[in-house]
């Protein structure tokens, strides 16, 4: 008798242990590229333009934002291309989050293949030295628009165009939509001064890569968004402008 309650004492406490182990962790489906994550979505909140999304991966539970979207509660999803903003402020929702992922992947389906990995986030204090220029295309010769710039003069009349509104025609060699809380386009038009070709711009229009398009922005010098993006010139707040 003693060594039947030994027994199922043994397999009680093995259940128990299980349980646990089941409850605390999140079986990772098979496949899996190695930077994808897994999650279950926690809680949703919906805004006007994004869906913040706290989720749980088994181990910890944090923020993310992703473009808006239908996210259905204790499903389970996935993300690999992301960046950290901390002490991040919604106005629309009068909250500051302490720390939140900027997802541009998230998706119900696996990823099952590296696309890019995630932009990583800088120590405190820290930027990205250097120019984060897409690589040179080669062939591109795009007409400047009329009143606006070349890319090439951008760069070399800097100075005297911080803060103003221009316009610049060229083609999209890169785009990296929703990271921190606006898409990332890098243009290129065929001209350059010194080592600077491609110029970003900041806009919350979506647009394909390979597409010539015209934009009006305001002129950034020396900006630093933290997460790693630091950039020389940069066009800020987009806008698409049909010619």
């Amino acid at each position: 008798m003693k060594i039947k309650l030994f027994v199922l004492g043994l397999l009680t406490g093995f259940t128990a242990i299980m349980a646990s182990c089941q409850s605390d962790g999140v079986k990772r489906t098979e496949g899996l590229a190695p930077n994808a994550q897994q999650v279950t979505a926690e809680e949703v909140i919906q805004t006007s333009m994004y869906t913040y999304v706290r989720v749980a991966d088994g181990e910890k539970d944090y923020w993310v934002a992703i473009n808006k979207a239908e996210v259905e509660l204790d499903k389970t999803y996935y993300w690999s291309a992301g960046a950290e903003m901390r002490n991040f402020t919604s106005k629309e929702l009068n909250r500051t989050f302490p720390s939140i992922m900027f997802v541009s992947d998230f998706t119900d389906q696996p990823i099952t293949t590296v696309v890019a990995a995630p932009p990583q986030q800088m120590p405190a204090g820290e930027t990205m030295a250097g120019k984060p220029q897409a690589p040179q295309q080669e062939g591109i010769k795009v007409e400047k628009a009329k009143g606006g710039l070349t890319i090439a003069e951008v760069f070399a009349k800097k100075t005297s165009l911080d803060g103003k509104s221009i316009r610049v025609r060229a083609q999209v060699v890169k785009f990296a939509p929703m990271i921190m809380n606006r898409n990332w386009v890098h243009l290129q038009d065929g001209t350059k001064d010194g080592s600077n070709f491609d110029l970003t711009v900041t806009t919350q229009d979506i647009i394909k890569v390979g597409e010539v398009v015209t934009f009006e922005g305001i002129v950034g010098l020396n900006k630093d968004f933290g997460a790693g993006y630091f950039y020389e010139v940069i066009l800020e707040n987009g806008k698409l402008v049909q010619e």
